[in-house]
């Protein structure tokens, strides 16, 4: 399989763009080797500059549900192009997204903005208007966009780059410690404003509302964290762990933030919401929700959202904000969900992640698999580790055995993420062809990993 091209493009793209990318994990920096440019892609499939045809469990990091050129997102996509590509004014499209959105979680109105960071961004303003206060909570290994105040400890991009490694992260999430920045350019007075504390970890949680409760605004997690890998709610004494946040925020006057920007209409018909049902105050929606076009939002409840411009005084804005041809897109994709929809994801995730199970093991290579409906995640861990409740136990990875056993599956013509710190994503284009290749390809790629493994520790 060669990759000339691609090679050529990189050299290209990095005269003129940063880094040859424009988001930092599609550069290949954690696994080395040259990030490939894609020409194209249908169905389950990538067809790259070098014509190379790819399985793709990226999925364009969630979004394409359906499989990639699904016809009738395409044909809604091609209408609405056909009659103008953005007015910058009221759309019938928009309402008719906004209000699937509406009738699948329990939010009451929403607005639609472009980007998961905007979605985000908004909520925080809107938080702290509604409630007077400024302090937020978030969780180590999280990522909520690129808002300055959240770039502390944040998830994937930032973990794959950062190279922070398993103390430095139980230093970041030391219980109830004000936030520091986890980028250059965000300044400290920002992040100060930020409490970063341990997933999964009610006791931090109980002991940040304890110092800090009448000051806080809001706690924005997300709702089956996938930005540090895929990252199950524990459940304790029968409470889940969003009921434990939302419980506690209700009884301190904090704003629960439910950030569904990756799960939403992904791990279920109404997201994690439809799996766990606890209903927070505010919530992020993107990717699978814009059918793979730059489209995002957030809502909440009617007394909330009213604080909003034009009603309200809490000020957002945006010029390409329910863009028509994302809100067809968006609202084609969500019509097409159905339940038979989420059983074939559910089966299929299932059978791959057996196959990765049993080839791991195969191959003595420890790890630890952890799904969010059909988005799951395979972890590198040392053989004493046996789940991933949190971001320190997460970069206990071998990251070079991923970065082997990535290759080794690229070689084959399955195109992972390439970070171990990202999920592994479906659609409903897989079918038993696409899956076999990528189950054929796996007990190569395991013992790949193991020696890469075997090697490091010698």
């Amino acid at each position: 399989m060669t990759d000339q091209t691609s090679r050529e493009l990189f050299d290209r793209a990095q005269q003129v763009i940063p880094g040859g990318v424009n988001s930092p994990v599609r550069a290949f920096r954690a696994v080395g080797g040259t990030p490939r440019f894609i020409a194209a892609a249908e169905g389950p499939y990538l067809v790259d500059a070098d014509g190379n045809r790819l399985v793709d469990l990226v999925c364009s990091w969630g979004p394409m549900i359906l499989g990639h050129a699904h016809p009738e997102v395409l044909a809604a996509v091609t209408a609405a192009a056909g009659r103008g590509t953005s007015y910058g004014a009221p759309t019938q499209a928009e309402i008719e997204l906004a209000e699937l959105i509406v009738e699948r979680t329990p939010v009451e109105q929403v607005r639609l903005v472009s980007s998961g960071t905007e979605a985000t961004m908004s909520v925080l303003r809107l938080a702290r208007a509604a409630t007077g206060r400024d302090l937020v909570v978030k969780f180590a290994g999280c990522y909520h966009g690129h808002v300055d105040a959240l770039l502390a400890s944040a998830g994937s991009g930032v973990a794959t780059l950062s190279g922070l490694g398993a103390e430095g992260a139980r230093r970041a999430v030391d219980d109830a410690a004000l936030a520091t920045p986890s980028s250059p350019g965000v300044p400290g007075a920002t992040t100060a404003q930020t409490i970063v504390l341990p997933y999964n970890d009610r006791e931090a949680v109980r002991q940040a509302f304890a110092e800090h409760g009448d000051q806080i605004a809001c706690l924005v997690t997300e709702a089956a964290p996938g930005n540090m890998g895929v990252i199950e709610p524990g459940v304790e004494d029968g409470e889940h762990f969003n009921a434990f946040l939302a419980r506690t925020c209700r009884e301190h006057g904090a704003l629960f933030v439910s950030d569904e920007v990756m799960t939403g209409f992904r791990v279920s018909r109404s997201g994690q919401y439809g799996v766990d049902g606890v209903q927070p105050d505010l919530m992020t929606f993107g990717k699978v929700m814009g059918g793979g076009f730059p489209a995002a939002a957030f809502g909440g409840r009617t007394e909330l959202m009213q604080l909003l411009s034009p009603v309200g005084s809490v000020y957002q804005a945006g010029t390409l904000s329910g863009n028509p041809v994302a809100s067809a897109a968006g609202a084609t994709t969500l019509r097409l969900l159905d339940e038979d929809v989420y059983r074939q994801l559910g089966h299929s995730a299932d059978t791959l992640r057996e196959a990765v199970a049993d080839a791991f093991a195969a191959a003595g290579l420890p790890h630890v698999t952890q799904s969010a409906g059909s988005m799951f995640s395979v972890f590198f861990t040392p053989a004493d580790v046996t789940a991933v409740p949190d971001y320190a136990t997460a970069q206990r990875q071998d990251t070079v055995a991923h970065a082997a056993f990535f290759h080794a599956m690229l070689d084959a013509g399955v195109y992972l993420p390439p970070s171990a710190y990202e999920a592994w994503f479906l659609s409903t284009a897989h079918d038993e062809q696409a899956l076999s290749t990528v189950v054929e390809a796996l007990p190569a790629a395991a013992r790949a990993a193991a020696a890469a493994a075997t090697a490091e520790s010698n």
